[in-house]
């Protein structure tokens, strides 16, 4: 699902900013960037190729990516820091049992 989301991009710019990009020339990748804790998507284009868009050109080489999201992943601890340091606390805090996923009801402090 999060594959055909990335490549309707690509289809958007090409409805509305008169690109030509080719979807089957292009594969989506999503990669875990340890250092900033987040997961990064890229369409990864698969030959050399030429895109145009808006009345210029660009040049892909073959494994070139194009960086088109980032979700950041917190721990507790850090996501409480966060929501201190920009006045917000956890009114209500609910977890699946491994703690991988929260939803948080959120107040001003």
């Amino acid at each position: 699902m999060t594959a055909a989301f990335n490549l309707k991009l690509l289809a958007r710019l090409n409805r509305e900013a008169a690109a030509n990009f080719d979807l089957a020339e292009f594969r989506h990748e999503a990669r875990w960037n340890a250092a900033d804790a987040r997961i990064e998507m890229h369409l990864v284009s698969q030959p050399d190729q030429d895109v145009a868009i808006a009345g210029g050109t660009f040049r892909f080489r073959a494994g070139e990516s194009l960086h088109t999201e980032n979700n950041h992943k917190f721990t507790r601890e850090g996501l409480m820091a966060l929501m201190r340091a920009t006045g917000w606390m956890a009114e209500e805090y609910w977890t699946d049992p491994a703690d991988h996923f929260a939803v948080l009801l959120l107040r001003p402090c």
